[in-house]
């Protein structure tokens, strides 16, 4: 038998995955150890400076991607979807994680991958004459009783076996769909008004991509002026962007001669769509289809399960990663029985089902970490992050605001340009970070610096010294990337990179052809295939450096099933850090 069959049967059996003597034990588990727990802490330690801008900062960040996709299903759906359903769909995900989610730093709201699968059903099923609004609703609500199955059944242990390999390629994936959103706002520019229209939004979108990364470089990583100001910069450098650069456009001269497309928005808290579905937020899914249209959204409905299931757990996993010093556990299958709760009230309201969003996710948890300067390094470094579940619960609340009608206004007079230049923001300020990005740089890095940096890593793990008589034997600056890049193989480390950009690849390009809706088949065969073929090309000693878990101990102890079995989630029980995690400090990373 492989070796990776035998494994593979050996956490099988230790995780109990589908013994019915564990059925429900995940979600019990979930609300016992961490939301009630921990539910008054979650609400005390919010009460802190950290959470205003943290608030104000993701539902910007929230709020305007969901307007894009608001208005790309708006014109691929021919105006089901609009402005208010989206609104809705992220204030529900916003409001309801926040109130009473196991992981209340994973924001939830409306996709891109979600819009893709809205408007590509809509594309198969409206030739058929089957009505869209009745036949998403039975999609949704098969979707969240297969949700319950799954939660129910502790299907979501096998996020255990997530790797960093699936949530980095799916982080770089969505920066670049989020780059690519940007550039189709723009095109489009050009069809709904004008040459000069088209021109000019290109020129606003690129400037605003421009002073917001820069606000974003000098923020966190300048040390020019007082580190308190180059926070303050950092938290509301975005939402000022949207706010200035809306006004731009009325600065008048030759920008009075230009026609900006804007937002379309309708009647507050009203369907955009009250011609084939009622005025109220109700769909009557048993008018219009038939028996055979309801067993016909079963497939559909596997779809969409297996794309939240993939989707939220893994932005769960990058919100509460092993780069934040988290004190909380986490919650999984609870999540998942709570996201079949909101799939089919979704459909049952006709508004795109939320779900774990991203970059939003991590973002949010970058946005509450608290830094300490560290003088021997250099460099800040982040202390402890502040769990709460204010910042997700207040967001939804804002958002849910803007449906009221002087606040429609003010989202309609935002052009179409600055969407476009805050998707870029988003993705050039983020995809750096990730780790398809930092291996392509790395992999270009000068050999004799690498070699140089490599002596120091080798040298440091032979005689433990400190930083500081490194870096003065050695005369060179911190390394910025990871310890593992210098000590592993430069051969393995550029085929782990090429297996990074084929799954990319693969991501990429079924959502830009007419089987988008295969997508999430995509996502769980990268998801199954990783385990089996990584071990049978990268020697062990390799793949411990290339890959690893995707979180922390402590996050993955909530998947463990057997309440003998968990280990305690005390502070002081994860204080404990690993050889390679003790030298990224020491070295600055």
């Amino acid at each position: 038998m492989p070796t990776w069959l035998t494994e593979w049967k050996e956490k099988y059996k230790k995780n109990k995955l589908f013994h019915f003597r564990y059925l429900g034990t995940g979600i019990y588990n979930d609300v016992k150890n961490r939301l009630i727990k921990y539910y008054i802490s979650d609400i005390k330690d919010g009460i802190t400076y950290r959470t205003i801008p943290s608030t104000i900062f993701i539902f910007f960040t929230n709020l305007l991607p969901a307007i894009a996709f608001a208005q790309d299903m708006f014109d691929h759906t021919n105006n089901s979807y609009g402005l208010n359903e989206v609104l809705l769909a992220s204030a529900m995900g916003g409001i309801v994680f926040g109130l009473i989610g196991g992981s209340p730093l994973c924001i939830v709201g409306v996709t891109g991958p979600i819009s893709i699968f809205n408007y590509t059903v809509y594309e198969i099923i409206e030739p058929m004459g089957i009505p869209y609004f009745q036949f998403m609703c039975w999609i949704c609500l098969w979707s969240m009783l297969f949700h319950f199955i799954l939660a129910i059944c502790n299907t979501t242990n096998f996020m255990r076996y997530v790797t960093k390999f699936s949530c980095d390629v799916f982080g770089f994936f969505i920066n670049i769909v989020y780059i690519q959103k940007g550039v189709q706002i723009l095109s489009n520019q050009f069809k709904i008004k004008d040459v000069s229209s088209g021109f000019a939004s290109i020129v606003v979108a690129l400037v605003m991509a421009i002073f917001g990364v820069a606000a974003h470089i000098f923020g966190a990583k300048s040390h020019y002026i007082s580190r308190s100001f180059r926070t303050l910069v950092k938290d509301y450098s975005t939402p000022l962007c949207v706010i200035f650069f809306t006004g731009f456009i009325h600065f008048g001269g030759y920008l009075n001669d230009v026609d900006f497309a804007k937002l379309p928005i309708t009647k507050s808290f009203r369907p955009t769509d009250t011609v084939h579905r009622e005025s109220d937020w109700f769909i009557r899914f048993w008018e219009g289809v038939t028996v055979g249209n309801v067993f016909l959204a079963i497939p559909f409905a596997i779809l969409l399960t297996a794309l939240f299931y993939y989707d939220h757990n893994i932005s769960s996993l990058m919100c509460q990663s092993s780069e934040f010093p988290l004190k909380k556990p986490a919650s999984f299958h609870y999540d998942l029985f709570l996201l079949g709760i909101t799939t089919g009230v979704s459909g049952l309201l006709g508004i795109p089902a939320p779900n774990g969003l991203i970059p939003q996710a991590p973002l949010h948890t970058y946005s509450l970490c608290i830094y300490e300067y560290d003088e021997k390094l250099g460099v800040n470094k982040i202390s402890r992050v502040v769990e709460q579940r204010l910042t997700n619960f207040f967001q939804g609340l804002m958002t849910l605001g803007m449906m009221t009608r002087p606040l429609l206004i003010v989202l309609g007079t935002i052009p179409q340009c600055v969407l476009a230049g805050l998707f870029w923001i988003m993705a050039i300020t983020t995809i750096d970070e990730t780790d398809v990005a930092k291996r392509m740089r790395f992999l270009f890095l000068d050999d004799s610096w690498k070699k140089k940096l490599k002596h120091v890593v080798l040298r440091h793990k032979e005689r433990e010294e400190s930083y500081h008589e490194i870096n003065d034997q050695a005369e060179i600056s911190p390394a910025e990337f990871p310890v593992e890049y210098y000590l592993s193989s430069k051969k393995y480390f550029a085929i782990y990179l090429i297996f990074e950009l084929l799954a990319f690849t693969g991501e990429f390009a079924i959502t830009n052809t007419k089987g988008a809706i295969g997508f999430p088949g995509v996502l769980m065969l990268i998801l199954v295939l990783v385990p089996i073929v990584f071990p049978r090309v990268f020697p062990k000693s390799e793949l411990d450096l290339l890959d690893s878990e995707a979180a922390d101990e402590l996050i993955l102890n909530s998947l463990v099933l057997d309440m003998k079995d968990q280990k305690s989630t005390d502070e002081s029980d994860f204080e404990v850090k690993s050889e390679l995690t003790h030298i990224n400090e020491m070295i600055g990373r």
